[in-house]
This record gives structure tokens, sequence and C-alpha cells, in this order.
């Protein structure tokens, strides 16, 4: 795989970094968002940065129009997006929930994916090369837990997101094959806050430390590999992918 353009949010770590560091490697170009950088991926000629904090929804219209001034598709095999980035917390009950956290993770997790998924398919819509957008779920998507209706509910929103999209593309002449891809348990970062919380705050606390401990976690370099062969493989727009289906 190479001579693929990919906009991936969240590269300054965790499985974004990992990614992007995987297809660097294989020759493609890649245009990180993130509001951090990462020393890795910045050696790489074939990585842009975009210093970016996608709270800040309202410009993200502008963001994606830098970037797409970038790409030139008449050297391009495929152009993919991957909404990746975002928010664990608030980890609360939801009346102990500040408001500020509530909308913040919404606009990170939610809205922004909705917003930049809008602004690749207008950018790419009269492009004929393969065009891919992956946004990555959780199987919080579909089973509620205490504590976590927060993040919950924006990765069910995440879902019918990527299946109503797909609806609308399905019968486009060269449709963008939108997908959702749950990724399983990895060790990133939001994985070590959770596990670290405070028992009386967050139920669920526990069983975050005993899957990190019992070995059920992935790391990052092996969901990386799997999204690899996810990018490669065609999916039917509006599907949701569960990383160990393929």
């Amino acid at each position: 795989m190479s001579g693929g353009h990919f906009i991936i949010t969240g590269t300054s770590k965790g499985i974004g970094e990992q990614l992007a560091y995987m297809l660097l490697e294989k020759g493609n170009f890649v245009y990180g968002i993130a509001r951090g950088k990462s020393e890795r991926l910045s050696s790489y000629s074939k990585y842009r940065h975009h210093v970016y904090n996608l709270s800040d929804t309202l410009g993200l219209e502008d963001l994606v129009d830098n970037i797409f001034d970038e790409i030139d598709p008449a050297y391009a095999d495929m152009i993919c997006l991957i909404n990746n980035a975002s928010m664990l917390e608030p980890l609360k009950a939801i009346e102990l929930c500040d408001a500020r956290d509530i909308h913040m993770n919404a606009q990170i997790s939610l809205i922004a994916p909705m917003i930049l998924t809008s602004c690749f398919i207008k950018k790419t819509e009269g492009l004929s090369i393969r065009k891919k957008i992956i946004n990555i779920s959780s199987g919080s998507g579909t089973y509620p837990a205490p504590t976590m209706s927060v993040y919950c509910s924006v990765k069910a929103g995440i879902n019918m997101f990527t299946q109503s999209v797909g609806t609308e593309q399905k019968n486009r002449q060269n449709p963008v094959e939108i997908i959702a891809v749950n990724p399983g348990m990895v060790d990133t970062d939001m994985q070590r806050m959770a596990r670290g919380k405070n028992e009386q705050e967050f139920e669920l606390a526990h069983a975050f430390a005993h899957a990190f401990e019992s070995g059920q976690l992935l790391s990052t370099e092996e969901i990386g590999a799997h999204l690899l062969h996810i990018i490669d493989k065609d999916f039917e727009p509006g599907s949701i992918v569960n990383y160990n289906e393929v």
C-alpha cells in the first residue's frame, strides 16, 4: 500500500500516532490533526502536521480546505479520512458531569467527525479514485455502561452516523466507502487513565484494571496492523466492523 493520502485525527499519541507511522513507513502521505505533535512522525518528509483543537468545530471547514490544498489528486491512488480522536471523560454518573465536559466530549468525539466527513465528501465528490472514511468507534457504542453515559452515547452516535451516511453513498456513481471500526480494548493513554480512576467515582475502574492485568488489551502495534488490513479491504458503505472480523 503506497500512493495513498491519509487525513488522521489524534496523531500525537496512541492509535492515531501508530497508524500514521505505519502508513508513512509504507510510503503514503499522512496529514495529522492534533493539539500536540509527535516527534516520531515529524521526521518523515511525507508527514504534514496541523496543530488544531477539534473542540473548535466551526473552524474545521477552513482546516480541511488547507489540507486539500496540499493534496494533488492526480498523483493519488486513494484518499482516506480516519476520524480517530475522541475523549473518554467525563467518567461519572451523569448528574455529576460538568456541562463544559459533556459539551467538549460531544464536540471532539461526534460533531468534529460529522463535519470532517461532510467536508471530505464535498472535496472528493468529483474524484474517480478510491475514497474511504474510517470512524473509530467502540464496543461502548452498543453496550450501555454506568458512569460512561457520555462516551457510550457519542460512540452510538458515530455508529448511526456512519450507517446513515452509508445509505446516502451506496447508490452514488463513485461512493465514499464510509465504515465504523470497533478496535477492541487497546492499551492507550485513555485506557491507562480509566483504570487509574477512583472506583467510588468511576464504577468500572476495576474492570479496566482487570483487562490490563489479565493481558486482554491489544497493543497499538497490533491494532495498527488490523487497521492496515481494514484500509485495504473493501466494505459496503455504512458497515460496522469489529477488528477481529478482518
